[in-house]
């Protein structure tokens, strides 16, 4: 499988993962205000009068023209996927790593109880934490929270949702993680 290409605004905050012919796509239409990292892969077109051949070379990190700095990112859409991975596959009840199939969503403060399904309710937990937990706050329960729940910034959520980061992108977008996040988690980001 072919790596992606991060496309950021002009201001340099991620935008989207996009295929490398829509990176190409970028190129010929010269939307691409300035690139970084290396280049991912080079295309080659048909050949020119002067007998030369036409080539786009794309870089992993590109900055479109027009895109709106800042953009209209609130906060990314929770999904369990997203979760899990915020939470590294570690249940928050009990400390240990499951497989996915293995996970849950649970709500800290139960939705029946007036808690909401947001990120900053929302833990990973394996099945039988959930069971024991059941329809009760963690203190309710005697089983405290080993981790404090928050919501992803733009960069830490770019990093969720793409497993296969190139060197560069990922050094890109480290940049603009909190020191505080769970990705920089003993063994996290291996």
């Amino acid at each position: 499988m072919e790596p992606l290409v991060l496309t950021v605004d002009m201001a340099g905050l991620p935008q989207a993962w996009v295929a490398l012919e829509d990176a190409v796509t970028y190129h010929a239409k010269q939307l691409v205000a300035w690139s970084l990292g290396d280049v991912v892969r080079e295309f080659r077109g048909g050949w020119q009068r002067s007998g030369v051949r036409s080539r786009i070379a794309t870089k992993s990190i590109l900055a479109i023209k027009g895109s709106v700095p800042g953009g209209h990112f609130h906060s990314p859409g929770l999904t369990n996927g997203l979760l899990f991975a915020r939470d590294r596959q570690l249940c928050a009840y009990c400390g240990v790593r499951f497989l996915l199939r293995d996970l849950s969503r649970d709500h800290v403060i139960p939705v029946s109880r007036g808690g909401r399904d947001v990120w900053t309710n929302s833990v990973t937990a394996c099945r039988r934490c959930n069971t024991k937990k059941a329809n009760r706050t963690p203190e309710a329960a005697g089983m405290p929270l080993l981790y404090v729940p928050y919501v992803p910034n733009r960069h830490e959520h770019f990093i969720l949702r793409n497993r296969r980061i190139l060197a560069d992108q990922m050094e890109y977008l480290l940049a603009g993680v909190p020191r505080t996040s769970r990705l920089y988690a003993v063994g996290a980001l291996s």
